[in-house]
């Protein structure tokens, strides 16, 4: 026997099954990154996605976030709303299922969303679950509906609080509060839920989506629409810089993909050159930031280099026996944003 080996047995009893949401309060790093500041503004992007998704479907025109007092965050949207109705399989609420169980939400049902971000069913219950109290409101049918949970477990029933002023109205409002139980001690940052709403502005403002912040404890407030959508992101990030040409260079396209003819893809680029000598890219898949890069902006590079090559030679700007620039030198002074969203699978 190895020195320090246990004689104990490996067996069917020491297998741990966590049920429910118990998981991911056993292991919440596994689906939000960390329990520390960037884990805990992930929470709230998880529910401003969710919101985001409506609009992408077509259904949501603003989303509100607020910082509270309490040290809890709301975010507000003019969606469908949840619905509340019972599930056919679980025989409990749709809201509950959604907010209970992992890998429960509209995302997985091609007619409801055609395009989604953050964890694909996971992320309102993950949020669910590291709340030390979360309160959902959906204002659907006339109806104003209201359910509160604690650290994942459902807290009350569904119930009906009220009418809609507007028959019509929809929409859901989600509020919680950290568990810092399971989550370090932080506080939320106005500046950094401010950056990445507003970078959200720029990607939905094709759609007319309208994000607002509002920090109730140092009353400070902004709010973002960008009709102009990529081409107001690059001339927001070349503000500082002296442009070599004028107007943003805007480029949007439905493609399929090549390995897969029944997924179909939505692919916008915004660029501008301008005086300087880096190169200032900015990736997004789905909305969600790609830092490390990938093969969408490996495409991009490289058409981008075949392109203006074959115009020089075209135009005789390169002689035949030259060699012509490199990458690296046709991105000097290049800035783009880079945008790509699945938009749906045909049934093939």
């Amino acid at each position: 026997m190895i020195e320090g080996q246990t004689t104990e047995t490996y067996s069917a009893d020491k297998i741990t099954v966590l049920k429910g949401l118990e998981a991911v309060r056993k292991r919440p790093a596994m689906y939000i990154g960390d329990t520390g500041s960037r884990g805990l503004h992930h929470c709230v992007y998880e529910v401003v996605d969710n919101s985001v998704d409506e609009a992408l479907a077509g259904h949501c025109s603003h989303v509100r976030v607020s910082m509270n007092v309490d040290g809890s965050i709301t975010v507000y949207d003019d969606g469908r709303g949840i619905p509340v109705d019972m599930h056919p399989t679980e025989k409990k609420s749709s809201l509950e299922v959604v907010l209970t169980i992992l890998h429960a939400g509209g995302k997985f049902d091609k007619s409801s969303y055609k395009v989604s971000g953050g964890l694909h069913g996971v992320g309102i219950s993950v949020v669910n679950a590291l709340a030390e109290w979360l309160e959902v409101k959906v204002f659907r049918d006339g109806n104003i509906y209201k359910q509160i949970f604690k650290q994942g477990e459902k807290a009350t029933e569904l119930e009906v609080i009220g009418k809609t002023e507007d028959p019509s109205e929809t929409g859901t409002m989600v509020r919680f509060k950290p568990d810092f139980g399971v989550m370090e001690l932080n506080d939320f940052s106005y500046d950094v839920l401010r950056k990445r709403l507003r970078e959200l502005a720029y990607l939905m403002g094709s759609k007319g989506l309208t994000l607002s912040v509002t920090d109730h404890r140092t009353d400070k407030s902004e709010s973002y629409c960008f009709p102009g959508a990529l081409r107001d992101f690059v001339g927001h990030l070349n503000q500082t810089k002296n442009p070599v040409h004028e107007d943003v260079i805007y480029i949007s396209k439905t493609t399929h993909s090549p390995t897969d003819p029944s997924v179909e893809y939505e692919v916008e680029i915004a660029l501008q050159y301008n005086d300087g000598y880096n190169e200032n890219v900015y990736t997004f898949v789905n909305n969600i930031g790609t830092t490390e890069g990938g093969t969408h902006l490996a495409g991009f590079r490289s058409a981008l280099t075949r392109t203006l090559n074959n115009y020089a030679r075209t135009h005789n700007l390169i002689k035949a026996k030259e060699t012509p620039p490199g990458g690296d030198d046709l991105r000097e002074g290049l800035t783009t944003v880079l945008s790509v969203k699945e938009i749906g699978r045909a049934h093939v």
